[in-house]
């Protein structure tokens, strides 16, 4: 970890579970890279399944061992607690569990993971969904419950959703995605709200369009000049806010939810 690091947004100390961890250009990759370099445990669960299933270029199975590694190469504390299916009942509320367990408790919880699929109006299926609620809406709210069940009385907690750009403007290929992700925003209010008094933040990152590898050739070129600096966003750019808001500098910002778009132009 860097003396800046120490003087200013020190995280250690810190016990932090970052979840849609499994593929080397995603966003949750490069959270746990700058958590754990500012001095962060960090516990890390992801679904290489599902990646697998989209076609990613870089689903592997093995990478959340291999990022364990790599940190652990400078002195950092990473731990892997596997795959699984958040929709599947019990799987969240024993994720955390998993995650108390190693170090005692958890100060931080950040919910990078999300399902999305494609189908507009006239393709829908109860399936479909129920795929986007169970992953991206029940998970996220259990997972909130059992975080805030497990942290010690007096401990600040700090939690970290992920939304997307609906509110901003229409999605409507991926409207299950979209109404889920809205979903978000208001579990982010709410849940503010009701765990203030334990000393526990919580806000939530729209991160625009960032290129984690889900798009090429001439439509990645079409979305980059949607930017006033004709370059998309990349997975640091929102790893950076997470630093921010799982450190005590933002212990006085709650129930925010947060567009750090680069500028970008619908």
């Amino acid at each position: 970890m860097t003396d800046e690091n120490r003087s200013n947004l020190s995280l250690d100390g810190k016990v932090i579970l970052v979840t849609g961890v499994s593929r080397s250009m995603g966003i949750g990759a490069e959270i746990a890279r700058i958590l754990a370099n500012a001095g962060a445990k960090v516990l890390t669960h992801g679904y290489p399944v599902y990646d697998q299933s989209m076609q990613y270029s870089d689903a592997d199975h093995s990478f959340s061992g291999t990022l364990r590694d790599e940190l652990a190469m400078d002195g950092n504390i990473v731990r892997n607690l596997g795959y699984s299916d958040l929709a599947q009942e019990g799987a969240a509320e024993d994720l955390i569990e998993r995650a108390r367990m190693a170090f005692g408790y958890l100060d931080g919880l950040v919910l990078n993971h999300a399902y999305s699929t494609r189908a507009p109006i006239g393709r829908w299926t109860g399936e479909h969904i129920d795929q986007h609620l169970q992953v991206n809406v029940r998970a996220a709210m259990l997972m909130i419950q059992a975080f805030a069940g497990q942290l010690p009385k007096g401990k600040r907690g700090a939690i970290t959703l992920f939304t997307s750009g609906q509110y901003l403007g229409p999605m409507i290929d991926e409207i299950a995605y979209a109404v889920s992700k809205e979903a978000i925003i208001g579990l982010n209010r709410q849940a503010s709200f009701a765990l203030a008094g334990q000393n526990i933040q919580v806000n939530c990152i729209n991160p625009g369009p960032t290129d984690t590898g889900y798009l090429s050739g001439e439509i990645h070129q079409q979305v980059a000049q949607r930017f006033p600096g004709g370059k998309w966003g990349m997975p640091a750019d929102a790893a950076r806010l997470v630093h921010f808001l799982q450190s005590d500098y933002s212990s006085w910002i709650t129930g925010e939810t947060i567009s750090s778009e680069g500028g970008f132009r619908r």
